[in-house]
């Protein structure tokens, strides 16, 4: 296999309302989205709304189930107090917040929000790993 992250679907009740969330936030639709299916880039992967029943059925695993799913998806943000205003953007958008902005053990600052469906989004503002120009994350 090569090393290599394509594609995160996040199983979602309604797409449309996923989408206009995502939307709210700044992603851009691919115009290969449909009504059942949502699909944005978002620097270098694609990240994907399908309905949760629909993925779970397409994975054979059952639909339900709730709390945490034991994952979080990220966003790096390049300065400390670009934080709080991207966790203020996801509330205004729809998202709830799941931990204010704080400075965290590790040196570096972060906040969680929940989307519509609660996939928990961290946003952090890491020291130790810089961004290069294009939002990547440059590790050491």
């Amino acid at each position: 296999m090569e090393p290599r992250l394509s594609l995160i679907t996040l199983g979602v009740a309604d797409v449309a309302r996923s989408r206009a969330f995502y939307e709210r936030l700044g992603f851009v639709a691919s115009p290969a989205s449909q009504e059942s299916v949502a699909f944005f880039p978002a620097g270098g992967v694609v990240l994907a709304l399908y309905g949760r029943d629909a993925l779970a059925e397409d994975a054979h695993l059952p639909p339900t189930g709730s709390g945490f799913g034991g994952i979080t998806l990220a966003h790096n943000v390049r300065r400390r107090e670009d934080v709080a205003a991207v966790l203020a953007e996801a509330e205004a958008a729809g998202g709830r917040i799941l931990k204010p902005a704080q400075d965290v053990f590790w040196g570096g600052h972060s906040g969680y929000f929940a989307d519509p469906d609660g996939h928990p989004w961290e946003v952090a503002w890491n020291p130790f790993f810089p961004l290069a120009a294009d939002g990547r994350i440059e590790l050491p």
